[in-house]
Order: structure tokens, then C-alpha cells, then sequence
């Protein structure tokens, strides 16, 4: 452990790289390294382009991600603390001139033309009436709302806009029924353009759901 900006700071060992957290911000969770090895694996899929990533918090899953392949990286939180760490990860990874890290709501840090090949998604999904289960974790970076899902709802329309023809897009949910109702959401709203078309369990305490992009209606 060692001291910056007067909070603790830990690092851990998150795939090939050393991640550094600490200070109101949430810790890496290990399992989520999924996240990271399964958009790799899509890249050959994906069409030439940068790799966004919304609720990013210290930048692990996507810098992960951009150590393993050749693509540009933008990362998004709205703790200002956590953008500062991100930073201090993409140096750390040796990605700092390819990694630009925003922080403000994400819904108004990305320009409307701004278009991305693969985008993840890791918002706050523990519900409300939950997050007392988790007294070790900042509450802005657990609670999704009611149901889990207000702020992958603000996620899935963002990605509906910024995500390139043919791109790739995963994100990060808790459970099957999460999964479910997201899948309704999407089906009712035709407009974001987007459907649910895999999901991994990859253990841990979260799902991982593949979005593409709806065929034109005929």
C-alpha cells in the first residue's frame, strides 16, 4: 500500500497488468477480467475504429482489453477520483498516449459524432434495496436504482448511438432476470437499435451480455 492524494492506494494483479485503486473508488472485482478476454476475442468481428468504455471506474477492463489489442481507448467515469487512478493505470500499462479518460456523466462527455467499434459497459447494478450487502463499496458505484438497471439504461442508449455499423458492444449486469428485463427494454424500444444476442455467466456475481445492432426491418 502507499499514499496518493491522501487516500490509501492498493494494487492488485488484474490479468497482465498491476492495477492501482483506493480512495471512494470500488475495488477491481476479479472475475470481470471476462469482460475484457471476451471482447478480445470479437475483435477480429469488429470493424477498424477506438474501444469505449462507460462506468469505467479505475480502467481495468479496458485497459486490459487495449494491452491486447491495437485500438485506441476512451474511458468514461463520473468519479473524479477513480479518472485520476485510470490515469495512473494507462501509465502504468505503458498505454497513456493511447488512452483518453473523461470524466463528467456520460451522457455529456462523449461528442454526439463520435462513433466506436467495441464498446463495454459496466454500470452499477446492485439494487437499491440491496447495497447494504456491500458496506465496503462506494454507493454511487453499486446502485442501479430500483431494479439495477437505471444506469444501464442511460448505457444501452449511448451505445445505441456512438456504436459503429457492425460494432461490438458487452455489458456488464447481475443477474438473469436483469438480463430479462433488458432484453424487454430493448424490445420495446426499437428506436436504440440494438438487441441482446449472447450472454456469458463467467462466475463471480455478474452476467455478461452481448449486444448487436437490429437488422433493418425489411
Amino acid at each position: 500500500m502507499r499514499v496518493m492524494n491522501c487516500a490509501v492506494t492498493e494494487t492488485m494483479r488484474f490479468g497482465p497488468l498491476d492495477i492501482d485503486f483506493g480512495g471512494h473508488v470500488i475495488r477491481p472485482r476479479p472475475w470481470t477480467i471476462a469482460q475484457s478476454m471476451w471482447a478480445a476475442e470479437l475483435v477480429a468481428d469488429a470493424p477498424d475504429g477506438p474501444v469505449l468504455e462507460l462506468c469505467a471506474g479505475v480502467g481495468h477492463i479496458g485497459l486490459v482489453l487495449a494491452s491486447l489489442v491495437s485500438r485506441d481507448l476512451v474511458l468514461v467515469d463520473a468519479n473524479p477520483r477513480a479518472c485520476v487512478y485510470a490515469r495512473t493505470n494507462a501509465a502504468a500499462a505503458g498505454l497513456v498516449e493511447h488512452v483518453d479518460v473523461r470524466n463528467g456523466p456520460m451522457d455529456s462527455v462523449i461528442a454526439p459524432e463520435e462513433q466506436f467499434a467495441i464498446i463495454l459497459a459496466d454500470p452499477p447494478w446492485v439494487r437499491s434495496s440491496d447495497v447494504a450487502q456491500f458496506p465496503d463499496d462506494p454507493l454511487t458505484a453499486i446502485d442501479g436504482g430500483p431494479d439495477g438497471l437505471a444506469l444501464a439504461r442511460v448505457c444501452v442508449d449511448l451505445i445505441g448511438d456512438h456504436l459503429a455499423a457492425a460494432g461490438v458492444a458487452i455489458l456488464q449486469l447481475g443477474d438473469a432476470d436483469q438480463v430479462a428485463a433488458m432484453r424487454s427494454h430493448l424490445d420495446s424500444r426499437p428506436d436504440i437499435g440494438l438487441c441482446v444476442t449472447d450472454v456469458r455467466v463467467p462466475g463471480g456475481n455478474g452476467i455478461l451480455v452481448r449486444l448487436s445492432q437490429r437488422e433493418p426491418p425489411s
